[in-house]
């Protein structure tokens, strides 16, 4: 089937894989065109080759690296001559225990990687087209920024920066952009891997849908949010957790 072009570009950081490829999957199916960016040449280059490179190109470097961003929607504008949408996904949680032991260097490295980097895309964008053209942020949060989350704490607290840094922008750039964040539970992805391997029985126990998430549910989140149907939401936190969160009642 032909998918009529939307005449719409979105950029997806961290597209290469997991949850920031099955957005970039569903908004090629509706008919835009993406840009998707990931710090690994080569499987960036395999997931343009899959997505399709005549509606996907790619641009690799670190999320938090501020030429790299600069390349990122410098070349999305040359390629495509518009940024409608922005896809905040790129993120990182290289520590697993407790917050009143962790190094601060690795803090540092979660915030500049989670945080600032989707608000230096969220400047670049805005410069570049958005500020005259209106468009959409959806920046990629978790259920971990939203209560206490043992062992993950520094991504956890990244997210909950997350949060709030969706209601700073859509406040800032209304009424012409609308920001808006989604809050996963866990996807089956390799960044989530460790949170489920081996267990994936007794995790999913937690969930009342039976499951934990694919890609393609923050697939859909992330299409609807930057549809018209979503033309009056702005920041707003959508959870996305398989009734995770319908567990923390009495009972």
């Amino acid at each position: 089937m032909t998918v009529q072009d939307s005449g719409r570009v979105a950029l997806i950081t961290g597209g290469s894989r997991g949850i920031g490829y099955g957005i970039a999957e569903t908004l090629i199916a509706r008919g835009d065109r993406v840009c998707i960016t990931g710090r690994n040449e080569d499987s960036l280059k395999e997931a343009v080759d899959k997505l399709g490179a005549d509606r996907a190109m790619g641009v690799a470097g670190k999320a938090h690296d501020e030429a790299h961003q600069a390349t990122a929607v410098e070349g999305t504008m040359e390629a495509y001559g518009r940024v409608d949408y922005l896809i905040n996904n790129a993120g990182t949680n290289p520590v697993f225990g407790p917050i009143a032991e962790l190094d601060l260097a690795v803090a540092r490295k979660v915030f500049d990687t989670n945080v600032i980097s989707a608000l230096g895309f969220a400047q670049r964008t805005w410069a570049a087209w958005q500020k005259e053209h209106g468009g959409a942020i959806v920046n990629i949060a978790s259920v971990a920024g939203l209560s206490a989350s043992p062992f993950v704490g520094a991504y956890g607290i990244s997210k909950a920066a997350m949060v709030n840094l969706t209601q700073q922008l859509a406040h800032e750039m209304s009424p012409g952009v609308r920001v808006n964040a989604i809050a996963p539970a866990v996807v089956k992805t390799k960044f989530a891997v460790a949170l489920y391997e081996g267990r994936e029985e007794e995790v999913v126990r937690s969930y009342p849908m039976g499951r934990l998430g694919t890609p393609e549910d923050i697939g859909g989140a992330a299409a609807f949010l930057t549809s018209d149907q979503s033309g009056w939401i702005t920041g707003q936190t959508l959870v996305v957790d398989g009734g995770l969160f319908l567990n923390a009642g009495v009972g």
